[in-house]
């Protein structure tokens, strides 16, 4: 205890610090009235976030399963649920955009990636040909390529896309904008194939199969 001007104070710690009392204080060992209101604000943003998390994506449908156990296939992962952007259903554009800040895991080996990086946004792009299963479960092939989209302002923007075919996929399954699909990976004896699934948003945040 410090003796200054003949008042006795009392240093009392707390978790947060240190809070001087005089003596004969009324409120001795009680918070801070504006941590008591800080502690409440976290604990009601705390059960708002657990309240309106979103639900999980989905799992792949069982028909679509079926089908590709039918054809030997394994690996199965989800690379990716979107929301279809209007470049994504215009025929002007005919692909498919897949931005890699939206992509749930690694679907391509290292050799993969790294065949896709030796092209460039040229006629001479690298490009892979790869299986794709349609929501309609008709079954074609589709150019997997790696895009860098030019900005005004700023750095380019990577992604892969979807590209040769995708205006006859589009219009075989009545694609739309705002649409959420989901684009699922699968292997046949080591080689990259693709699952494209429509969905449709239910009222409660889930997602039913279109």
């Amino acid at each position: 205890m410090d003796v200054v001007d003949g008042e006795m104070k009392i240093k009392k710690e707390y978790d947060q610090g240190f809070r001087v009392e005089h003596e004969g204080d009324d409120h001795q060992g009680r918070l801070p009235e504006s941590s008591k209101i800080k502690k409440k604000k976290q604990k009601m943003a705390t059960r708002c976030d657990q309240q309106y998390t979103t639900p999980p994506p989905p799992d792949l449908p069982i028909k679509f399963r079926k089908r590709i156990r039918a054809l030997g296939g394994s690996d199965i992962a989800l690379v990716i649920q979107k929301c279809l952007f209007k470049t994504d259903v215009s025929s002007a554009h005919n692909r498919l955009s897949i931005p890699f800040n939206q992509i749930r895991q690694t679907f391509l080996t290292p050799q993969e990636i790294e065949f896709l990086n030796s092209g460039d946004n040229k006629k001479k792009c690298s490009e892979m040909e790869v299986m794709l299963i349609e929501p309609s479960l008709h079954r074609g092939t589709i150019s997997l390529r790696k895009w860098e989209m030019k900005k005004a302002y700023g750095s380019a923007t990577s992604m892969y896309v979807l590209v040769g075919q995708w205006n006859s996929v589009a219009w075989r399954n009545a694609l739309r904008e705002d649409e959420t699909v989901q684009l699922w990976s699968f292997r046949i004896n080591s080689k990259l194939c693709l699952a494209l699934v429509k969905r449709k948003t239910k009222s409660n945040g889930y997602f039913i199969e279109f």
